[in-house]
């Protein structure tokens, strides 16, 4: 198992340096002067030349590339000060440094994205495995016409109504919000239910179908109809055998769709106004503050890698024939 995981990580490492090449260069190729975005409006020539100078752009690119990734691993100066490693830039508007502004905002999405993962895998794989269990009864056909229903909703179509039935006609919620869990921990749960909710509601009802599915599959597999015939319990077999089984489509899609939820972020940020990086990301593409922009994408490639290797090493405890492949 050590060296299935060495060898993910070092797979990992050489992505992500790939990735920030390729989002470097796409950058150093973009038809923009970085020195007038940064300077703004009323900018001198003096003043262009120092923001040019301080940026690097003056150097070679390959100089240009060596800054930039060394400074991820070593830190870099700027004129407003020393950018700690790892240092993602500075950005053009705010003057705060990338990585900073990355991280007062992860939590926000942190808490939607794990927070809505384990709600959908609760929620909808135990109903899947419900459902499967008794299969043919009405849980059953509750739970598969639910999942239908749920599966064409969106979360710009059904975060309004929520908001609308929950927080502005009964007062029953308060407005989305987040507050840091250390402050207030009963605020932070709150404030973020609803969001969490509605963004684990689109996903649970796939879940509930893939689960399902799954377990229905397992079921009619030889060694579990052997167990069933040696006399073992219909209960027993489900939880020991048939389970662990059906578990592994799952795991693998759910790293697919842990990936994925930072792109639902987005939505979700924006439709219940949560300072999130997903809106970051907007924020930094809507004002042409390519450092930002850069950096968002660096977290965020960084961030699905982990959630891979994870997703891999979860994957391979499940089935040991992986770490052989």
């Amino acid at each position: 198992m050590l060296q299935f995981i060495i060898r993910r990580l070092a797979g990992a490492v050489v992505t992500l340096f790939l990735i920030g090449a390729a989002t470097f260069f796409l950058f150093v190729a973009a038809p923009s002067d970085y020195a007038s975005l940064a300077c703004g409006r009323d900018c001198s020539a003096a003043r262009l030349e120092d923001i040019r100078e301080a940026l690097g752009l003056n150097l070679p690119i390959a100089q240009q590339f060596w800054q930039f990734m060394s400074g991820i691993v070593t830190g870099r100066d700027f004129p407003d000060g020393h950018c700690a490693a790892p240092c993602l830039g500075q950005s053009f508007h705010s003057g705060d440094m990338v990585w900073d502004t990355i991280i007062d905002r992860f939590p926000t999405t942190l808490t939607l994205t794990a927070g809505g993962a384990i709600c959908f895998l609760v929620i909808g794989v135990g109903a899947g495995m419900l459902a499967a269990y008794r299969r043919g009864s009405m849980l059953d056909k509750v739970a598969t016409g639910a999942s239908m229903v749920l599966s064409s909703f969106q979360i710009y179509f059904l975060g309004p109504i929520v908001l609308v039935i929950f927080v502005y006609s009964t007062g029953l919620m308060e407005d989305p919000k987040y507050t840091p869990i250390t402050e207030d921990p009963v605020a932070w749960f709150i404030g973020m239910s609803i969001p969490v909710v509605v963004m684990a509601t689109i996903f649970t009802a796939q879940y509930t179908r893939m689960a399902r599915a799954a377990m229905i599959e397992q079921l009619a597999e030889e060694h579990v109809r052997t167990a069933r015939a040696k006399g073992m319990s219909k209960k027993y077999v489900f939880f020991r055998y048939a389970w662990r089984g059906s578990m592994i489509p799952i795991v693998t899609v759910l790293g697919i769709d842990i990936s994925s939820m930072l792109g639902g972020a987005v939505v979700t940020e924006i439709t219940f106004s949560l300072q999130g990086i997903g809106r970051l990301a907007v924020e930094g593409a809507g004002s042409k503050d390519l450092p930002l922009t850069m950096g968002v994408m660096m977290f965020g490639a960084f961030f699905i890698l982990m959630v891979n290797i994870l997703t891999d090493i979860a994957y391979a405890y499940i089935d040991p024939r992986v770490r052989l492949s």
